[in-house]
């Protein structure tokens, strides 16, 4: 699994680099088979140290399949940049990836709760301690499963360079245009009182010109 053979020179090998694409994500794709078809579903997760946290309704049968053992794999991918090449074959794209497979297993109602509010700091940093703790009938419907990081069960791939030299005479534009994520000024729901304070975790999220 830790082998990439296609560009293998874009392979990062040291754990910390899985640890930073999966960080700079919040949204991967879940897969397994599922009856003998394949089954995928772009999923919030989170990472927890060396295990990954994912969850959804205790009615969806594809997750009670993994949460029940059944091999799966995660896959995350970040568009960085467009690769703009002299011709159409050579342009790509910047970006990094990382795929982590293995065996999920379902938590408990006791480390459903911690690990939900890790999943939510992870996305907002700071907002379970703002907001009630979960109650019982949310954890019962709610089934968590985590996805440990295991050694030989992950690959990463990363492509972060201009395009290559052109062939002929060079005479058409080339070079990379950047692209990123960033968050815009928050919205409150319309029944929030127009004066009601952003809080501090959604303040830093959204960054401090955008709340002003």
């Amino acid at each position: 699994m830790d082998t990439i053979n296609r560009h293998p020179e874009r392979s990062m090998l040291d754990r910390t680099q899985l640890d930073a694409v999966l960080d700079a994500a919040a949204v991967g794709t879940l897969a397994t088979v599922v009856d003998g078809m394949p089954w995928a579903v772009p999923m919030l997760y989170a990472r927890d140290g060396d295990r990954i946290i994912l969850h959804g309704s205790t009615g969806a049968g594809a997750l009670r399949q993994v949460a029940s053992g059944a091999p799966a794999a995660l896959c995350v991918a970040l568009l960085d940049g467009i690769v703009v090449a002299d011709n159409l074959f050579n342009s790509s794209a910047n970006y990094r990836s990382a795929v982590v497979r293995g065996h999920l297993t379902a938590l408990t109602r006791e480390e459903s709760a911690d690990a939900l509010n890790a999943l939510s700091d992870a996305l907002i940093p700071g907002r379970s301690a703002e907001v009630r703790g979960h109650t019982k009938k949310e954890l019962a419907a709610t089934l968590t499963i985590a996805l440990p990081i295991s050694a030989g069960g992950w690959t990463v791939k990363v492509r972060n360079a201009p395009p290559s030299e052109p062939d002929g005479d060079g005479g058409a534009w080339a070079g990379v245009v950047p692209l990123r994520t960033v968050a815009g000024a928050p919205i409150p729901a319309p029944w929030v009182d127009g004066d009601s304070p952003v809080p501090a975790s959604v303040g830093r999220l959204a960054g401090e010109a955008a709340v002003v």
